[in-house]
């Protein structure tokens, strides 16, 4: 696998940020995907978020981020959630200690959007890829076991299975509340209804139907 370090500036970043539930999240000019299928959903606490807006306020160093590069587009391999830090506090999402970013002035804003983040730029074969993001994420803040299942079997039938199991309201969570423990976004709960399914054999049912899509019936909230 080839990695290049580039640095990249703050406001290129934040460029075109969307974040649409359907669409997907997207920054860098609409050219980086920051939420890949094999990515979870925001998962910072208030006090991670906001101590990554405080590093750059300080001019304290980021950890290196990782991109997939795919021609002239990319993939984010490593660093979602401080990249969605920068991107939602100054898209107005959250103030800091009352503070929004309406609420800098120029100067400070200039300062954070001409905050150098360094990022390497990964080319190789999609298994290289996805072993490499495993390794990574060892030392961060620790995957869980269906979130590293989800890097690997990712296709048309994990698509289909977080709308439904994996996102904060889910309907899965509406109707297990009160029966099942765990967070949606943290894959619990798509882990607990593949258990069911699978008779504990997830690898395997994950594997043979990666690129299927999922069917679901009314009587039966659970994937098919």
């Amino acid at each position: 696998m080839k990695i290049e370090l580039h640095e990249i500036l703050v406001k290129d970043l934040v460029k075109n940020y969307t974040d649409d539930q359907e669409e997907g999240v997207f920054g860098y000019g609409g050219k980086l995907n920051i939420r890949p299928k094999y990515q979870r959903e925001f998962v910072y606490k208030d006090k991670q978020r906001d101590a990554v807006i405080n590093s750059i306020q300080k001019n304290f160093p980021l950890n290196v981020m990782y991109w997939i590069k795919n021609g002239k587009t990319f993939e984010l391999l490593d660093g979602q959630q401080r990249t969605l830090s920068i991107c939602k506090y100054i898209n107005k999402d959250y103030s800091i200690k009352d503070r929004y970013w309406h609420n800098l002035t120029k100067t400070e804003q200039d300062q954070i959007l001409n905050f150098k983040l360094m990022i390497y730029f990964c080319t190789g074969a999609d298994k290289e890829i996805l072993d490499w993001f495993e390794i990574i994420n060892i030392a961060g803040e620790k995957l869980t076991d269906q979130e590293l299942r989800n890097a690997v079997y990712t296709g048309p039938w994990l698509t289909d299975a977080k709308r439904y199991f994996s996102k904060t309201g889910c309907a899965a969570y509406g109707l297990a509340k009160d029966y099942v423990n765990g967070s949606a976004i943290r894959q619990e709960i798509l882990e607990t209804a593949l258990k069911w399914i699978s008779k504990d054999q997830i690898k395997a049912y994950m594997s043979e139907n990666q690129d299927r899509k999922m069917q679901v019936s009314y009587g039966n909230t659970f994937p098919l």
